[in-house]
């Protein structure tokens, strides 16, 4: 492999980590915070129901993908168009 090749290579990794990291953010902030609030909620009531917490991340998780399933997509899309173009480029 050439070091122009194994440059390509590099960048394509640290793309496809940072295309990753972006479609994910929109998922994970909000049921991160919706789980830290319920946390403190049973933590001050002391009830220990494992439902409890999982109900309102199932809730959550459905609502950010109805707002936000059009950004992640078009964000996976354009990471996936972006690789396909370089194919040619490191096949030579």
């Amino acid at each position: 492999m050439s070091d122009g090749s194994a440059d390509l290579m590099m960048q394509a990794a640290r793309d496809a980590l940072w295309a990753c990291a972006w479609a994910s953010l929109p998922l994970l902030l909000p049921i991160l915070i919706v789980g830290l609030i319920v946390g403190i909620v049973q933590a001050a009531t002391s009830i220990n129901e494992a439902t409890l917490s999982f109900v309102p991340k199932l809730i959550v998780t459905g609502a950010v993908l109805v707002l936000f399933g059009t950004v992640v997509l078009s964000t996976l899309t354009q990471f996936t168009t972006r690789m396909i173009g370089t194919i040619a480029t490191v096949v030579r």
